[in-house]
């Protein structure tokens, strides 16, 4: 595998969980939201990722044996979590209903927050992976010397 190779999936990587760090914080910042634009309370979203090849197309005929299964990722959707919403007894509530109830989203705090903990630490697992990269790099420059 050449630098460029490595970097691309890291940076693959940091992509994704770019998309996942702004959809748990999304998700975070409207538990009460009880009244969206397309009616109703928000739902959860979640992102999907899958693995794609890091390889553009004429490069696949140049690969070495060592190099054939080389994967990245990419976010391939971000779908709305089909979960029950909660229902809450608040009469007062402006989006009450006739019976009372309040309906909110059923969003885990302490679930996003895992979800968050997990996404920055690949976050900065593939930071450290492309300094390590750039630090190789540089010291193969200076071997040229």
């Amino acid at each position: 595998m050449d630098f460029m190779t490595a970097l691309d999936i890291s940076a693959s990587g940091l992509t994704a969980d770019r998309t996942r760090m702004n959809t748990i914080s999304m998700n975070l910042a409207n538990v009460k939201t009880t009244r969206t634009p397309l009616g109703g309370p928000y739902r959860r979203r979640t992102v999907v990722q899958v693995s794609t090849d890091v390889d553009d197309p004429f490069s696949i005929h140049m690969r070495s044996a060592l190099d054939r299964e080389l994967k990245g990722v990419r976010v391939m959707s971000v779908n709305i979590d089909n979960r029950p919403l909660k229902r809450v007894y608040e009469p007062g509530h402006p989006d009450a209903n006739a019976d009372g109830y309040v309906f909110y989203p059923d969003i885990n705090v302490v679930e996003e927050m895992a979800h968050m903990m997990t996404t920055q630490r690949n976050y900065e697992a593939n930071v450290t992976t492309m300094e390590a990269i750039k630090g190789m790099y540089t010291k193969a420059l200076e071997i040229g010397k």
